[in-house]
């Protein structure tokens, strides 16, 4: 069979592009579709795929200014030709899920959530740097984006989710049911160290949603170490205000990474995430996470055992939720089992099994008729 991946954007790694670096590997023949890329910022398991993009590549500045361009999006991904393909698998946070394919082709969509732009604006754009006459054209134009999102879930096949909380999000958004399927975690990466430095860690883009600012404000107060990595458009605005025990380490090598991880006394996760690959990263490395109750944390958390949970959002309870952290004997080997459960082998087994389920009973309803 022809199978062909289309992803939302290439522009920038994150967990979502870990998780097409994966399905790379298992379908290597199989060219990777995207509105744009970024080859200078590619991940290094994707420097070899096939990569094919749309005619916004050739939008100049659009590996930095993807954002500006998101009216663009729903025009660019439908027009991709999938003729001759039997599966299209979808890797979408965005607009990958409304592509139009050939009534034989089956699209399978793994969804890391229906797009937050669209859904979840207020919380979205609460902390972007806009102005207030850009938020008001914005908030119109997310009422054609939800129609367009909701229409275009027709499209698809079969959802997958990448957590019980997408599942309902799926559910809420475009009345479709969804399998879950947990995103691969790349446990061998990480190993356990006897070395525990005095730091607490935070790997992610710096962008306000992920609220790497309460982390900031909580550690300010606390006076513990802070090591934050990564870079982003929020970086020197978490800089003003960060007392000096908070150090930014800017982007690192996985290397570096791994071992920063593994010798942290925790890792510190503030935000509401769709899955939230990271802190599952830590525990692969024995170290127990701190994680604001909500989104895919609720997955991926087993408190006490591989981390605690913290209630609100706010400085206050982050800070207490540190403090017990302190004050508990954790287990690095049962940690790291925990992590274990998520693994890249695990993830394999389980979508090659649904997508096979889910492309015969396809094949079912077209010989029926249906």
């Amino acid at each position: 069979m022809r199978i062909a991946i289309v992803h939302d954007l290439l522009t920038q790694m994150g967990g979502a592009e870990r998780v097409l670096s994966v399905l790379h590997r298992m379908f290597p023949e199989a060219p990777v579709y995207t509105a744009a890329s970024n080859n200078a910022n590619m991940m290094e398991s994707l420097r070899g795929a096939d990569i094919r993009t749309t005619w916004m590549q050739r939008i100049p500045g659009i590996e930095r200014h993807f954002k500006r361009l998101l009216p663009l999006y729903p025009m660019a991904i439908p027009q991709l030709d999938w003729t001759g393909y039997d599966i299209v698998i979808s890797s979408s946070f965005m607009f990958a899920k409304g592509i139009r394919v050939p009534a034989g082709t089956f699209h399978y969509c793994y969804c890391h959530t229906p797009m937050r732009f669209a859904w979840d604006f207020d919380n979205y754009i609460e902390r972007e740097p806009y102005s207030p006459l850009i938020k008001t054209a914005l908030r119109g134009y997310v009422k054609y984006l939800r129609h367009w999102d909701a229409k275009t879930a027709g499209r698809v096949d079969k959802f997958v989710a990448n957590s019980t909380v997408v599942k309902q999000r799926i559910r809420n958004c475009y009345g479709r049911e969804a399998e879950v399927l947990f995103p691969p975690v790349d446990v061998d990466r990480f190993r356990l160290s006897p070395n525990t430095g005095d730091y607490y860690l935070v790997v992610s883009r710096l962008v306000p949603y992920k609220r790497i600012d309460l982390a900031v404000e909580t550690f300010s107060k606390l006076g513990l170490p802070l090591y934050i990595v990564g870079d982003g458009p929020d970086r020197e605005r978490l800089q003003s205000m960060a007392a000096p025990n908070v150090s930014f380490l800017g982007r690192l090598a996985d290397k570096e990474v791994g071992k920063l991880m593994a010798e942290c006394r925790g890792y510190v996760f503030p935000g509401e995430e769709d899955f939230g690959i990271t802190p599952l990263e830590a525990n692969a490395a024995g170290r127990p996470v701190i994680a604001y109750r909500a989104g895919g944390a609720l997955d991926t958390v087993d408190p006490h055992v591989s981390g605690l949970y913290f209630e609100h959002q706010t400085a206050d309870d982050l800070a207490q939720a540190v403090m017990e952290a302190e004050g508990r004997a954790w287990d690095p080997r049962a940690i790291r089992a925990h992590a274990e459960k998520f693994a890249t082998g695990r993830f394999e087994a389980e979508f090659r099994a649904s997508l096979e389920r889910g492309y015969h009973e396809f094949r079912a309803k077209l010989a029926a008729g249906v």
